[in-house]
């Protein structure tokens, strides 16, 4: 082989190595993300969510499609994108769990201090997380674009942000630790800097997700519960203000990014 050939040849190597090499980790989880994506777990948890919803159960033997997420009793479209919010029927920011939770105690009767105390994915947490599923899928596609017209919302994303800001524990960790600059990762995985707008179908306009690692459906509540075990944080009580107002914080953040969940994680 002449000089001028074995000279193109290690030029053409080293083009494909750079071009190899400048595929990220997060590019392979991505792609496998979108290999998972068209047949996502989540759409079992949806169709049940849809049943809850339609479902006469409870003490007083009624359904939820009169229970108002904000846009009119009954309606579901767009409401997932404009939630947590403020809801004059219960003087409270509310995210999508807690208002759930109010409307299966006034409209079913159901025990919803005792359903915030039931772990993760039992009894009627699980219904939750189909209830969730639906309702999140029902938007799916629009802007997240959550109100701040109300002082107590306004208060709620004040407090969201001190929330996130905040080290504590024994590992001396808060939200921004790791979601509170660019470049940073964690298992091979981009982490989004969520003090800001991270994008369509990132941070908060992912969540609720089906992990493929559980094997469940996980809404923010979880998400949020298990990022407080990651702090070394004793845990959040569901639906608790602290929780909902770190939604507000990051759900504000992400104003007009598009909603895709219940996404798919690893």
């Amino acid at each position: 082989m002449s000089k001028a050939k074995t000279l193109i040849l290690a030029a053409l190597l080293m083009a494909t190595g750079a071009a190899m090499a400048q595929k990220t980790a997060a590019d392979s989880i991505n792609e496998y993300r979108a290999l998972l994506a068209d047949g996502n777990p989540a759409e079992l948890f949806e169709a049940k969510g849809e049943d809850l919803w339609k479902m006469k159960r409870g003490p007083k033997n009624a359904s939820l499609q009169s229970c108002d997420l904000g846009k009119g009793p009954g309606v579901v479209k767009g409401a997932f994108v404009e939630l947590p919010r403020w809801f004059a029927d219960t003087q409270k920011v509310q995210d999508l769990e807690s208002r759930l939770l109010s409307c299966m105690s006034s409209l079913q009767g159901l025990d919803a201090a005792g359903i915030a105390k039931t772990p993760f994915g039992k009894g009627e947490q699980a219904n939750l997380e189909g209830l969730v599923a639906w309702i999140s899928a029902e938007s799916r596609g629009q802007r997240m674009q959550l109100p701040q017209a109300h002082s107590e919302e306004q208060r709620m994303f004040e407090l969201g942000k001190r929330a996130f800001f905040f080290r504590g524990g024994p590992m001396d960790f808060s939200c921004a630790s790791c979601h509170g600059e660019a470049g940073k990762r964690i298992r091979l995985q981009d982490l989004p800097d969520l003090t800001k707008n991270p994008g369509d179908g990132i941070g908060f306009a992912a969540w609720p997700a089906y992990r493929v690692s559980s094997g469940e459906l996980w809404s923010m509540q979880r998400r949020l519960n298990d990022c407080f075990r990651q702090q070394r944080f004793p845990y959040p009580g569901y639906g608790s203000e602290v929780t909902i107002a770190l939604a507000v914080y990051m759900g504000i953040n992400a104003k007009g990014a598009e909603s895709i969940a219940p996404a798919i994680k690893r």
